[in-house]
């Protein structure tokens, strides 16, 4: 489990195709000290488990699975990643439940100045949109943000210059993808509610339509 509150940047020093996805080696000498193998930890919001350390950096397996589903894949030598240590029960808690099971690859749509802080537009996949709501939560690259208004299949945020500081968010260019998870919170309700309609688990978030998919796109417009 994690909450979205990016620890610290990783660079990517090695990436390599191993049998069943790929080998990451990322660089972060300050990062999780106090790791051990066998640990989770949150790679551009993708829960990874550590399996080796070497000289300041560690190293994860991604599956294919999880290759497929995030963009990990396109991580390359010199790549900088969001990093996030697993929550223990014992911390703080700040940003939003997040699992680290990214929903799907969404892409980075306008960047703007807005006073003290930035707006960044994101257009999101089906996977995504059913439960973004206003001053709801969504993790992006494993940043907790909040959604500050809705637009046609996407979302727009404001980020804080302490958030652009410590996460990779502001070397992003327009149209790069980025990893996407919904609030669990949200997918739970809407689970709920399909079964209680009688529709088949996960029919909004794949399909994008049903009774449920319009219920939650009203809900979501205030409607």
């Amino acid at each position: 489990m994690f909450t979205g509150l990016v620890e610290s940047q990783g660079i990517v020093t090695r990436s390599e195709r191993i049998s069943g996805g790929v080998r990451l080696e990322v660089y972060a000498p300050d990062f999780g000290r106090d790791m051990a193998i066998g640990d989770s930890v949150a790679v551009d919001g993708a829960c990874l488990t550590l399996t080796k350390f070497i000289r300041g950096a560690f190293l994860v397996d991604v599956s294919e699975e999880t290759l497929a589903r995030t963009t990990l894949g396109a991580l390359r030598q010199g790549s900088h990643v969001n990093l996030e240590r697993a929550l223990r029960m014992s911390d703080r808690f700040g940003g939003h439940f997040m699992s680290g099971h990214v929903d799907g690859v969404g892409r980075l749509h306008m960047r703007q100045a807005a006073g003290n802080s930035t707006l960044y537009t994101f257009a999101a996949p089906e996977t995504v949109l059913p439960y973004l709501v206003p001053k709801g939560s969504v993790a992006v690259d494993g940043i907790s943000l909040t959604v500050a208004d809705l637009a046609t299949g996407g979302f727009t945020a404001a980020v804080i210059p302490h958030t652009e500081e410590i996460t990779t968010l502001k070397d992003k260019p327009v149209g790069a993808e980025v990893n996407m998870e919904a609030d669990m919170l949200g997918k739970y309700v809407a689970r709920y509610i399909a079964r209680y309609l009688g529709e088949s688990e996960g029919g909004p978030a794949r399909r994008g339509t049903s009774r449920l998919g319009d219920l939650l796109r009203e809900l979501s417009e205030g409607r």
